[in-house]
This record gives structure tokens, C-alpha cells and sequence, in this order.
């Protein structure tokens, strides 16, 4: 059994949620790259000035976009590990608390109903999964509200099937629009429950973008959504072109024989995650 201070994660979190505010991740802006090559007009304008606002905040170690987002972070703790020293969401929080104060980056979390800020961008979102061995994996996702605002669940019948499946994608990044900062990559969660499915989605938005699902008729999916995607016209930030999405990710899991859920989470195109591991 391994003895593991909280504090070391609080620490992890820490600088995962400082990088991420000012990175966009290395598999994304390759994509954007290659989208800016492919593009002209408006769109490729737009595409240049999304890389020329990452390089800067890279060389200032300003945050990359103004929404510095609602922090997901997705923690795969060992069995054979015993924590100590306080609760895991304690610690977890405090890294956030200290990465927003320190970044100078914005803080976004509120009470629903009052508006009420928290004032440090906490309680994070976190997810825990206990898996063998006795090290920990963190990953974080700062994920900002111009694109959580545009996903969506659709609780499809079976009869429905791999066309249903493909529907639901691909009109809710039509019904989107412009408005999530296309050009998005968009995390998908076939199968589950309710809320199993967005779990799955939002997982789907780590995976690097030249990836594809191991199992040949999910790959199909991602590559036939992708394609009627692109054929929308919106492009990026909504000024045409031939890319609105970079990927669609998909991720499945076993579900109720009377249910297909699938859930959409789009994301913009300032792709912000890191991981480490302890």
C-alpha cells in the first residue's frame, strides 16, 4: 500500500491548471495550423489571428481565452493508494483556488440561481475512477461556457441507430452555429445512461485529435459526422469556409436495451488540457 499526502495532488492541480490556462493543447493547434493552410477569404483570417492570440499568450503567459472556464478535472486514483493529510476535494480545490488567483485568470463559478460569484473559479468539477495499481492520473479541462452552452443529450430510440446517432451530432453543432467559436471538436457519448453518456462525452474531448476509435463502426461514425459537418459552411468563427470541426471524437458503453443515449459536447477551438501523473 502507498501513503500519498493530498497535498501532492493539490500541488499537481496546481500547475496542470496553470499551463492549461495559457495552452492550447499541441494536437489541437497543429490542427489549427493545418485548417489555416487549407482555408481562404474571411475564415483563414480568422484561423491566423486564433494561432497569432495562442502565441502570444504562450510568450506572455496571459490566458489564451477569456474564459478561463468551469475547471473539469478527471482523477484515476490506484487502489492500492491510501490518501492523507485532508479530503481529496479539498485538495483538489485548493490547486484550482491557487492557479486562478496566481494566473490572474478569470473567475466563473457561481451559484445558479443567485449569480452569486464563489470568488476562486471552485468547486471544481471532479471525477474520480478507482482503477489497479497505487499511482494517480490527473487530467484537467478548463472548459469554457461558449461551448458547454451549445452540447446537448438526445435520448434516441434503438430503432433510430447509427443515422439517429449521426442526426443528433450533426444538428447540434448546425444549431450551434457560430456561436462556440467554431472551428470545435466535437466530444460525443453513445451508449450509458442519462448521465453516464455526458460523462462520456466529456471524456471523448481528451483524446489527441489525430486519433480514432478502435472499434471500426464507432471510427465510421466519427468520420461521416466529421464530413457532413464540414459540408454546413459555417466555418471558422461563423465566417464559411470548409472546416467547422477539426474532429468528432465518440466514445461508447454499454446501454439499456430499450435506450440509445447520446450526448454532444462541443468545444471551441481553444482546446485547453493537461494531465499528469503521481
Amino acid at each position: 500500500m502507498r501513503t500519498l499526502n493530498v497535498e501532492q495532488i493539490e500541488d499537481l492541480v496546481y500547475r496542470l491548471a496553470r499551463r492549461a490556462g495559457v495552452t492550447i493543447a499541441e494536437d489541437c493547434l497543429s490542427a489549427l495550423v493545418r485548417a489555416e493552410r487549407e482555408e481562404t477569404g474571411a475564415a483563414k483570417f480568422a484561423l491566423g489571428t486564433v494561432l497569432q492570440n495562442a502565441e502570444i499568450a504562450q510568450a506572455t503567459q496571459m490566458p489564451v481565452c477569456q474564459d478561463t472556464g468551469m475547471t473539469a478535472v478527471f482523477l484515476e486514483l490506484g487502489q492500492d493508494v491510501a490518501l492523507t493529510g485532508g479530503l481529496l476535494q479539498d485538495a483538489v480545490n485548493a490547486g484550482v483556488r491557487r492557479a486562478y488567483a496566481d494566473g490572474n485568470f478569470r473567475k466563473s463559478i457561481c451559484d445558479p440561481l443567485t449569480r452569486v460569484n464563489t470568488g476562486d473559479n471552485t468547486p471544481a468539477h471532479l471525477h474520480v475512477e478507482i482503477v489497479a495499481g497505487d499511482g494517480v492520473r490527473v487530467r484537467l479541462l478548463p472548459k469554457g461556457f461558449g461551448s458547454e452552452n451549445m452540447s446537448a443529450v438526445c435520448m434516441l430510440t434503438p430503432a433510430e441507430g447509427r443515422e439517429g446517432v449521426l442526426r443528433a451530432i450533426v444538428e447540434t453543432v448546425k444549431k450551434a452555429g457560430s456561436r462556440p467559436c467554431p472551428p470545435v471538436v466535437v466530444g460525443v457519448g453513445i451508449g450509458g445512461s442519462f448521465d453516464g453518456c455526458t460523462l462520456l462525452a466529456k471524456k471523448a474531448l481528451f483524446r489527441d485529435l489525430g486519433s480514432k476509435n478502435p472499434r471500426e463502426d464507432v471510427a465510421s461514425i466519427e468520420e461521416e459526422a466529421l464530413a457532413r459537418i464540414n459540408a454546413l459552411g459555417i466555418g471558422a468563427q461563423g465566417f464559411g469556409g470548409k472546416i467547422t470541426a477539426l474532429k468528432v471524437l465518440c466514445e461508447v458503453a454499454p446501454t439499456h436495451i430499450a435506450g440509445l443515449p447520446v450526448a454532444v459536447n462541443i468545444q471551441c477551438h481553444c482546446v485547453r488540457h493537461e494531465e499528469g501523473t503521481l
